[in-house]
């Protein structure tokens, strides 16, 4: 085997292992989400990364190689994080909580766009043009999740920093008129005063 298909198939034995972490880790995120839009974004990734796990398993048959995964401690780590992240978010405003959990999950996909371009450009100087274009359309929606969570983030954002300027605004309101069904935010926790 040539260093560069050699080089292709640990990487891919990586996002396998990586992938496979994701696909237990992202219902949990779903869960502890507290923004349905949130909610919404952990439970579609959840869909594409097992779509994910089975382009990479297409690529190991186009590579006539065995799909195995090797253990990704980089991902293990991250998924911890996560896990902590969901934990310390049961004490936090809800607001806080989504804003970490977005901050966790995009730590996820920065590792997974880096993992998924190296990817490619091994298969594309390997000649390996199916492989490449599967990779490439797995890291396309990889940088369309993080997309998302930044779009998701920023009025979540804008509403904390209201709130911590103790303005009563509810972004989720605003604008809407009288009469029209207003939507219903997820209930916000409220923080004692620790002072």
């Amino acid at each position: 085997m040539s260093q560069i298909k050699e080089l292709l198939v640990d990487q891919i034995k990586d996002l396998l292992h990586a992938e496979t972490q994701l696909t237990g880790a992202l219902p949990k995120m779903a869960d502890a989400a507290n923004h349905p839009k949130l909610k919404e974004a952990f439970a579609k990734h959840l869909l594409q990364t097992e779509g994910h796990v089975e382009r990479l398993k297409r690529i190991f048959q186009l590579l006539g190689e065995k799909a195995e995964p090797k253990p990704c401690k980089a991902m293990m780590g991250l998924v911890a994080e996560g896990e902590e992240t969901i934990e310390e978010g049961e004490d936090k405003e809800s607001l806080s909580a989504d804003l970490s959990l977005v901050a966790a999950a995009q730590r996820v996909e920065h590792y997974e766009i880096s993992a998924y371009g190296t990817a490619r450009n091994l298969a594309r100087q390997l000649g390996a043009m199916e492989c490449a274009r599967l990779l490439t359309q797995t890291l396309g929606e990889e940088e369309a999740a993080d997309f998302l969570l930044t779009a998701i983030s920023q009025p979540l954002l804008q509403q904390a920093s209201l709130d911590d300027l103790g303005a009563d605004v509810d972004l989720e309101t605003v604008g809407v008129s009288a009469g029209e069904k207003k939507p219903t935010p997820a209930p916000r926790k409220k923080m004692a005063n620790r002072n």
